[in-house]
């Protein structure tokens, strides 16, 4: 009875596993003054093969330093694409700037989104007026009831859309080219006394989702509005 009171008093005695690590934790140079015993520690690998402590050291080490080179590569990447999204948007801006003509500016508008930015195909630019009064080839204008007739539901809101179209909707956007867009995005403009929509599109209809959001378009929008009254006599 003894024995076994003793075998169960020593068992007590022994530290928890709490009280060990916070016991290192407290004494980070114990291994230093005790390298037999870091010597005969071993550690449990994902392979299964015991290792030392040593070496799981030098691996966890190795994969934080993978880790935070992945990290730096990303950071430089996204550094890389807003500077290069910064160019883009400042020369579309500088050109929609230096337009004299209502369709200078939808050409320049148009032409530099699909040319200089990787992901849009399609790009149109619709005002809601008297097609009598301000009707050119290049500079598209339909009455507010045949936009309202064919992309209604889009406008509803008053905010930007993104997602996959319906045919219909895509038609009137995008003339011939609907039949090879898999998704687009657009919002209201509102030049002057004017109500119009700046659409894009892409081929991929995974590309514009509407979990996305539109903060590009809203502030190309907001310079179509402060610009395009100026030109229209």
């Amino acid at each position: 009875m003894d024995t076994a009171n003793n075998s169960a008093s020593k068992k007590n005695d022994s530290p928890s596993e709490e009280e060990v690590g916070r016991y290192l934790r407290n004494h980070p140079g114990f291994f230093l003054n005790n390298e037999d015993i870091l010597a005969e520690l071993k550690l449990a690998h994902k392979s299964g093969k015991a290792v030392s402590l040593l070496e799981r050291q030098v691996e966890v080490l190795r994969e934080r330093n993978m880790d935070m080179r992945n990290r730096l590569s990303t950071l430089l990447d996204n550094a890389q694409h807003n500077d290069l999204l910064f160019e883009q948007s400042k020369a579309l801006i500088l050109g929609l700037l230096e337009a004299k003509r209502p369709e200078e500016l939808s050409n320049t508008l148009c032409r530099r989104l699909v040319a200089d930015f990787e992901s849009i195909d399609y790009a149109s630019l619709i005002l809601f007026g008297d097609p009598t009064r301000m009707g050119n080839q290049q500079l598209r204008v339909v009455s507010a009831a045949e936009a309202d007739r064919h992309i209604g539901g889009l406008l509803r809101g008053g905010k930007g859309v993104c997602g996959v179209l319906r045919g219909e909707e895509l038609s009137f956007l995008f003339g011939r080219a609907a039949d090879h867009i898999g998704s687009a995005a657009l919002i209201p403009i509102h030049p002057g006394g004017m109500q119009g929509v700046l659409a894009i599109a892409s081929k991929d209809p995974q590309h514009f989702k509407s979990s996305m959001g539109t903060l590009f378009l809203d502030y190309i929008g907001d310079v179509i509005d402060r610009v395009l009254p100026r030109l229209i006599r």
